[in-house]
């Protein structure tokens, strides 16, 4: 609450638009992912279950795989034109697919152009999805200082989660009730609809407008002027600050964890939830439902403790977690008893999940301004597109070969990569003596 406090009237409304679209945009973002196992069925061919399973993980790829184009689109965008432009094109974006998928005709009526059409439709969904969220926590990022930016940042993670989480509850809803499914998708475009005209009333961020005011007085620095002869002051040279390789690797090592965690939370255990336990794809549905309440949770209470911790500090404890769940995790599944015992395992990674969350307005602050949003978004991107390949596509082939172990092969990797990328980030902010010791 002191936090709420501390904020200014326009920090409040320009946090709360950025949150609300960024549930809306993750709303309409997990519609398909977990409706997919019922739309597949009907936008793609029939298969054999390998097949279908490959399909499926080709499908759930595309959402991610063309962000890396997106994000040097919109990083673009939001470095030359503005970061309020980049949020407001990037919802367009979303409820334009959602209007489209939900008039889309299905393989039945006009065969294979079904399949490519959705598939399309999800390449632009991910790609806005990505622009809208590094848009949003870099534009609060430069508008509300530090520590108050660290839990005020964090709320987006809860609002993506909130956004999937009632994505999965209406997905439900038309299953339980027999609705016809492109209601979810109509009920989806009208919302995004709706945030694209609110958040035409953000002003932009002054670290964007001062930095754009730089380039403009390059021109001095040139011709070797030590001062601004407008302000009568020396020129703050933020336009020539350099990045270092390191921190974009340490970065990228960080963003890489989330992919792993959601697939093992909600797709890797659905074959098993089909062969060991007799689920129907209704039933998946509703499980996941279930499950969907666990991020929101470990969102919450997450950025509850940024109020007080550092950032990294509280991930570094997190990681270390993930780490021994990774080496236990091949065991509990071989020992699994009943479907809750399957319930709580995935429960468990997605309660302490390797993300970046709340330390992200941490992260952005070490990028140069004249830079943030490629950097943030292209890295971001990057990991999603190569990540959610490997562990989808990854999984099934060493799931077959290795059983469960497989697990190991890519879990292991990414976990410790994860914690060397929240150290390389522990030393930044010591240097700058932004990170409190223990008493």
């Amino acid at each position: 609450m002191g936090i709420l406090l501390s904020l200014s009237r326009d920090q409040k409304q320009s946090a709360a638009l950025l949150q609300a679209g960024t549930f809306l945009e993750y709303f309409d973002l997990m519609l398909y992912i977990h409706m997919a196992v019922i739309l597949n069925e009907l936008f793609f061919p029939k298969s054999d279950p390998h097949t279908a399973s490959l399909l499926a993980a080709f499908v759930f790829c595309t959402t991610f795989i063309f962000r890396p184009i997106g994000a040097l689109i919109f990083g673009w965008i939001g470095d030359h034109i503005g970061r309020k432009s980049t949020i407001i094109i990037t919802t367009v974006m979303m409820a334009i697919s959602c209007i489209v998928m939900a008039n889309l005709p299905t393989y039945a009526q006009i065969g294979i152009a079904s399949a490519w059409i959705m598939t399309i439709c999800r390449i632009a969904q991910g790609m806005s999805s990505m622009g809208e969220i590094m848009g949003a926590e870099v534009y609060l990022t430069e508008t509300i200082e530090r520590p108050t930016r660290y839990p005020v940042v964090a709320c987006l993670a809860i609002a993506a989660d909130v956004g999937g989480f009632v994505a999965l509850g209406i997905v439900t809803l038309v299953v339980s009730c027999g609705l016809n499914w492109r209601y979810a998708f109509w009920v989806g475009a009208s919302i995004a609809i709706i945030g694209a005209f609110a958040r035409t009333r953000l002003p932009e961020t002054p670290a964007f407008l001062e930095s754009k005011r730089q380039w403009l007085k390059k021109g001095i620095e040139e011709m070797n002027l030590e001062y601004d002869p407008i302000r009568g002051k020396k020129l703050n040279e933020t336009w020539k600050e350099p990045m270092q390789a390191k921190t974009l690797i340490s970065y990228f090592l960080i963003f890489c964890g989330w992919p792993l965690c959601f697939y093992l939370g909600f797709l890797y255990f659905n074959p098993i939830l089909r062969e060991s336990f007799g689920y129907s794809s209704e039933d998946i549905i509703r499980h996941n439902f279930f499950l969907s309440i666990v991020p929101v949770i470990s969102s919450i209470i997450l950025t509850f403790l940024s109020c007080f911790i550092h950032p990294i500090r509280i991930l570094k404890i997190v990681g270390s977690s993930m780490l021994l769940l990774m080496v236990l995790l091949p065991i509990l599944i071989m020992n699994l008893g009943s479907y809750m015992h399957l319930f709580l395992i995935q429960a468990l990674i997605l309660l302490i999940p390797l993300s970046a969350a709340p330390a992200d307005a941490v992260f952005i602050s070490h990028f140069p301004i004249y830079r943030r949003v490629t950097f943030s978004s292209f890295l971001y991107a990057l990991s999603r597109a190569l990540m959610f390949v490997v562990t989808s596509f990854g999984l099934i082939y060493l799931s077959r070969h290795f059983g469960h172990f497989g697990i190991w092969a890519i879990s292991l990797p990414i976990t410790a990569a994860y914690l060397y990328g929240l150290h390389h980030f522990e030393g930044l902010e010591r240097k700058l003596k932004l990170y409190p010791n223990l008493a």
